[in-house]
């Protein structure tokens, strides 16, 4: 923590190395933070790119806590997830179909594991809100239980439970194959 501190210090002042070590330390986790919360791989690295941007833009007001820098970028991150989750409620679209990559992976295994991804993106909507955020922290986000209570308000206790009762849950949709 202490490391961090000084980390987030020199990025206050703008020290471009202390400011490339925070995104490449966090941007993979709040990507797969997001992309499970809106399902969309494209638009989820542009939300990336924008928490940020907004991160950079607010750095210097950010107050040292003893809590994780990360915790605060998820907190963007969310904003702008129910941001999105607004403004797409409010107007039609309509999903453009992913071109995969050619490369060395077998397109078969490649259209399987995105057919499990998807599936699991399906189960998890019919979850609580509450039950989502933490599969969406623990698991896309890489959170410790600790961290997830802090970023959620929320004691350990709590999320442990909530995360022991969305995984059942998700067990439950999955074998039931409604999802």
């Amino acid at each position: 923590m202490q490391n961090e501190e000084s980390l987030i210090r020199r990025a206050q002042e703008r020290d471009p190395m202390a400011l490339t070590q925070l995104y490449e330390e966090n941007f993979d986790r709040i990507y797969r933070y997001i992309v499970l919360k809106i399902g969309d791989r494209i638009e989820a690295e542009d939300m990336t790119q924008q928490v940020f941007l907004n991160a950079l833009k607010s750095i210097s007001k950010y107050k040292w806590k003893g809590m994780p820098f990360s915790s605060w970028l998820y907190r963007i991150a969310h904003n702008q997830v129910v941001d999105y989750l607004r403004k797409k409620s409010r107007r039609a679209t309509v999903p453009l179909d992913e071109t995969m990559p050619a490369g060395d992976r077998d397109p078969g295994q490649v259209a399987e594991r995105k057919l499990e991804i998807e599936q699991l993106a399906k189960a998890t909507k019919r979850l609580t809100p509450a039950q989502q955020e933490v599969i969406s922290l623990r698991f896309a986000g890489e959170l410790s239980v600790a961290e997830v209570a802090k970023v959620m308000g929320r004691s350990e206790g709590a999320i442990k439970a909530l995360q022991h009762s969305a995984i059942v849950a998700l067990r439950k949709v999955m074998a039931a194959g409604t999802a």
